[in-house]
């Protein structure tokens, strides 16, 4: 079932690359890929999506497990949905579980991907972002097809 595997998939890699940035780097440290462009750069995250509304852990957690219960419990609505909604559904839970790891361990996400143009990411971001567009996409596509006939 693509709500399990997917998730699963994203949370692993997700706290696999997390680690190794925590092992390998200190905090504040910046690794060019392509200077200027590029850099592993590892900061601890306490807010949401760029750093909006630190330090709100309880709050944070609560909507992640108000997200989980909702999915469940419209799992079989979901898997009758497209199969761009399930990837979006799925990418979108992924994420949200890997950043709901690094909060209910020690209340700040990591993140490690800098583009120097905007704030510093990870793969759970890109995650939920990525399953967030794929919903959108589709709702687009189911709309503007609605206009068609």
């Amino acid at each position: 079932m693509i709500l399990i595997w997917l998730p699963l998939l994203i949370v692993a890699m997700d706290r696999i690359i997390k680690l190794i940035v925590v092992s390998k780097m200190y905090e504040g440290e910046s690794i060019p890929i392509i200077e200027n462009i590029f850099h592993f750069t590892y900061i601890l995250n306490p807010g949401a999506a760029f750093g909006l509304f630190p330090h709100n852990r309880i709050f944070f957690l609560s909507i992640a497990t108000l997200v989980v219960i909702l999915i469940w419990w419209w799992r079989k609505d979901i898997l009758q949905e497209d199969l761009l909604v399930q990837i979006g559904v799925a990418l979108f839970l992924g994420g949200a579980l890997g950043n709901v790891w690094d909060r209910a361990d020690t209340g700040l996400v990591v993140d490690y991907l800098d583009f120097r143009i905007w704030p510093i990411f990870n793969l759970a971001d890109i995650a939920i972002c990525v399953g967030v567009g794929l919903i959108i996409w589709d709702l687009l596509k189911v709309e503007m097809n609605k206009k068609r006939a």
